[in-house]
Parts: C-alpha cells; structure tokens; sequence
C-alpha cells in the first residue's frame, strides 16, 4: 500500500493551486475529465512459469496504482493463450499524461504471484469516441527498455469517452443505468442523440440499447494451411462457436487441399453482441478422428460499428496459413431493466 501510494503520488500529475488573492479557483484543481473503457480480451504466447504444467495466468489492470482503482481479472487454468473477455472502466483525471498498465501474472495459488510481463499504453494515443483495438508486447519491466525476450501480448479494445463531449456521445442516461461507455456511444451514434437532448427525454430512452442482433458469418476460404497428413495435404473444416452461449456450427470439409473454398454463411442470433465473442477453429479431418490446425478469435465491437465488413485473419497455433472472413451485423432493439 505505502508503495502503491508512493508510485501513485510520483506518476500522477499532481497540481497544487496557491490563491494570491481571494476567490474560486476550484476549476484550476485537477478531476475526472472521462472515463476510459477497457475490454480485456486474451493473451497468447505467455512465458510459462511452472515446471508442471502450464501458467495460471490472470491480469491487472489500472490507471492509478491505488487499490481501490485496480482491476483485477479472473484467472485461466493450465494456458498460455487465455482469453478473458473481460471489461472495466476507469476515471481518467489527465488524458495528456495518464497511461494504462496491463501486467499479467502466473497464480501460483497461496505462494506469491509471479510476473509473466507488463505493459502500457499512452491516453493521448486514444482518439476520444473511437474504439481502438491493439495488441501490446508484454516486457520485464515498463522502466527498462532493453528487453528482446517473448514473454507475449495482450489483447485490448480501448474506448475514451471525455465527460461533455459535443459531437454526439454525451450520455444521454442517468447515472443509476449500468451501462458500458461502448453502449453508450453506440446508443448515441445509433439513435440519433444529440447534446441538447432534455433529460426527461434521456430518461425516456434509457432503457433502449441496441445491443441484440444477429450476426452473419461467412466463411469464405483460406490460405496457405499447413500440411497436416503425410502426403503433404489437409482435409480443413471450420468449427465457429459464439462464446457466451457456446451455439456452434460447422463448414464442410474440403478434401486434399491447403487453399479451401467454403464459401458457406452461418447466422447467430446474439443477445449481448458487446460482450461475446466469436471463436474460429480450423481442423483437419481424418478418418480415425480430427487434428487442430489453428483458430481465430474475433470480438464483435468491430462488426456492431461497421455493419459489415470482410478481413483476412492469421490463424493464431499454426505454422501459416491464414482465413478469409466476411461478417454481419443486423441489430435489434430491446428493452432491459434499469
């Protein structure tokens, strides 16, 4: 605690206001200017820290290195490419010279916590209202520079909403309504909000979120797998899984061939699009059973943003190879209680 408080009072930018004549100076005082959203979403490639087994790894998330504004996420048993889909908020007090820390840590149960790798990213880098998505080099230490080992990445979706902003994403709800600032933003943009909204009108609205729908998947083709049976070929199909309610389907399977065309759509219906995520796993099929090739792992924030749009994504586990995906978006309203 005395080091948490220590590191916090050096790192924060501290502003201490000396009145020379009488009055209100309270708006020269630091405070809350927004809140950042931060979706933890996976890691891979972690340094493994047990000599049986694999890590146990779980990540700490803050601004301010105070108790009470650290987050901490769940804990993944036994793998060194966890994902954990997890969110928080924090209060930024300084976007110009804040930054968020990431470290994530082996659970080694009633002894002591080790360090797999940290890191951070800059508040400026953020544009206010725009979700950012990136993956971020763990390292020893966020003070020592020169460190080339791999001790992996981390997912992130960062989302910096200023308190007051004028061009469409004010919060248009009361403050009792639980809702995330990606929701809001979303719920803003996608009806039409605007800053001067009354709020009994806000109060109105407050319980429409757009955040159902059904989201469309297309499974075009792929590139370059790798040889997985002797003679140099793979017999590839595509398993897809919505996680949160674990709805599965499948492709078929494409014969003798390391560049197959599936071409085939597949359609979930999703109850809590900014929440879930979409798990793409590639495998070979065989006669006395199946082999992994490799997977993706796709949030939907991207999807609910744009729409529609189509990517080519690296399978994460495999040698090469690489997928062509087309998704869809269509959302549907609903109501929740406050």
């Amino acid at each position: 605690m005395i080091r948490d408080a220590i590191e916090d009072s050096i790192a924060w930018p501290v502003r201490k206001v000396v009145p020379i004549l009488p009055g209100d100076y309270s708006d020269l005082e630091l405070k809350p200017v927004g809140m950042l959203e931060v979706k933890l979403v996976q890691a891979k490639d972690l340094t493994n820290k047990d000599l049986i087994g694999k890590s146990d790894p779980y990540a700490v998330v803050y601004i301010r290195p105070l108790q009470d504004r650290m987050k901490k996420s769940k804990t993944i048993n036994n793998d060194l490419n966890p994902i954990w889909n997890e969110h928080f908020e924090f209060i930024v007090e300084d976007a110009s010279t804040q930054h968020l820390v990431v470290k994530v840590y082996d659970d080694e149960g009633v002894q002591s916590s080790e360090l797999i790798g940290c890191a951070h990213v800059l508040l400026s880098e953020l544009q206010p209202g725009k979700v950012k998505d990136v993956w971020l080099k763990l390292v020893k230490s966020l003070e020592v520079q020169r460190d080339n080992k791999n001790r992996g990445q981390v997912h992130l979706e960062l989302l910096y909403c200023p308190f007051g902003m004028e061009n469409g994403f004010v919060n248009p709800f009361t403050p009792n309504f639980s809702m995330t600032s990606l929701e809001k933003v979303l719920k803003s943009g996608m009806n039409g909000t605007e800053a001067t909204e009354t709020p009994k009108e806000a109060t109105q609205k407050r319980k429409e979120v757009i955040i159902r729908g059904v989201l469309s998947v297309t499974i075009i083709s792929a590139e370059d797998l790798p040889p997985v049976d002797l003679i140099g070929k793979a017999d590839p199909y595509v398993v897809l899984t919505l996680k949160k309610s674990e709805t599965k389907n499948k492709t078929r399977v494409v014969n003798d061939s390391l560049n197959p065309v599936w071409n085939q759509t597949f359609d979930f219906v999703v109850e809590d699009g900014l929440h879930d995520m979409l798990i793409i796993e590639v495998w070979d099929h065989d006669t006395f059973g199946k082999d992994y090739i490799g997977r993706c792992i796709m949030t939907l924030t991207r999807v609910i943003l744009e729409g529609e749009y189509k990517d080519s994504l690296p399978l994460d586990g495999a040698k090469s190879g690489k997928l062509n995906v087309q998704l869809k978006w269509m959302p549907q309203p609903i109501y929740r209680d406050s």
